[in-house]
């Protein structure tokens, strides 16, 4: 889960920097479906089994982050590719530059297989422009065989005991560090009130003093090694770690989550429409979709794949057998406009305090 949110004003501020430099241009691709995708996110063979199934060509290219891909994306006004898998507040930021194409839900037949709350997603009822691909919640993992007491609360995490000060991480993406802050406090993880958004960097500034560090790739390695103890990780990256130490737990914090969400989208300058939707109804395949659950353990929101898995994938990694009923109850990250600026000048200040 790699995800830092933004808008289509503040990220074409960002594409005049030279941070973007050479991530700009369209893929120079042989003629085919060209999907856009994070290294490992679907099955291996998925675009070999598309074309056997459909006698469509398609080619992967890897994205890192979602600032890569947008950044791509803006500059060429999406040319180049025909779907996208990005997180839902970037798709948002698609839909309203205009570069996202409208799901023919005609031409998805599979979108059948999506549990009826995945269909009343906050940042596209009915899925319009993006189709729900996995989702899942931001907690707490930790070492339940190192720490005295279990974490309950994400002021376990922002104010930690002695024992626990210098053996915690935290997410360094923007939107998933201030949420931290902001579900401590009781505010919603898209709070953008001046006042509000200064008590949770106090309380980030604070909590800084007693990390060991900011880590959206090793924690959980850290959590194996034992060299951290308490982390903020995202459900399916917390599973790595249960996968390699039983003792490793999951839990969401009693103020809540966020509920993430990683979507597929089309782009409206795609030449290859029909094949984009055949693709994205290829994915949501039954057996398809099972493969992220199973591989990548990130829940997917698609109920027979769901109800395929192996019976003990529950009890391995319980985050997965999460009811939906209880997963939608948590509020998505959405685009905030032009208060994505104030998000990143505060979490500017958050890092750079001493």
């Amino acid at each position: 889960m790699t995800v830092l949110s933004t808008t289509g004003r503040s990220l074409a501020a960002m594409l005049a920097t030279t941070a973007f430099t050479g991530l700009l241009a369209a893929p120079a691709l042989a003629a085919g479906l060209v999907i856009s995708n994070w290294d490992g996110y679907m099955a291996p063979d998925a675009v070999a089994q598309f074309k056997a199934a459909t006698g469509n060509d398609a080619e992967v290219v890897v994205h890192a982050t979602n600032e890569e891909i947008m950044g791509k994306l803006v500059a060429s006004g999406g040319k180049g590719y025909d779907v996208v898998f990005v997180s839902s507040p970037f798709a948002e930021v698609l839909q309203n530059l205009g570069l996202a194409e409208t799901i023919d839900h005609a031409k998805v037949p599979n979108l059948a297989n999506l549990y009826p709350e995945a269909n009343a997603l906050a940042h596209d009822p009915g899925n319009t422009f993006s189709v729900p691909y996995t989702w899942g919640t931001t907690g707490l993992c930790y070492r339940s065989d190192l720490v005295a007491d279990a974490p309950d609360s994400w002021n376990d995490l922002l104010a930690p005991s002695d024992d626990l000060t210098g053996k915690t991480t935290m997410l360094a993406t923007d939107r998933w560090l201030l949420a931290a802050g902001q579900l401590a406090k009781g505010y919603s993880v898209n709070e953008t009130d001046p006042a509000k958004m200064a008590e949770v960097r106090d309380a980030l500034i604070a909590a800084k003093k007693t990390l060991l560090a900011y880590d959206d790739t090793t924690f959980y390695s850290k959590l194996v090694s034992g060299e951290a103890l308490l982390v903020q990780a995202w459900d399916g990256w917390c599973n790595y770690g249960i996968a390699e130490n039983k003792d490793i737990k999951y839990v969401i914090p009693a103020e809540g989550s966020d509920l993430w969400l990683d979507t597929m989208v089309v782009l409206k300058a795609s030449e290859n429409k029909d094949a984009a939707f055949e693709f994205i109804n290829f994915m949501l395949d039954a057996k398809n979709h099972a493969w992220a659950a199973e591989n990548i353990l990130y829940k997917v929101p698609n109920q027979p794949a769901m109800e395929s898995l192996p019976a003990d994938l529950g009890t391995t990694y319980p985050n997965m057998a999460m009811p939906v009923a209880d997963l939608v109850k948590f509020e998505q990250l959405r685009d905030v406009g032009e208060s994505q600026r104030d998000y990143s000048r505060i979490v500017s200040e958050i890092k750079a305090a001493q």
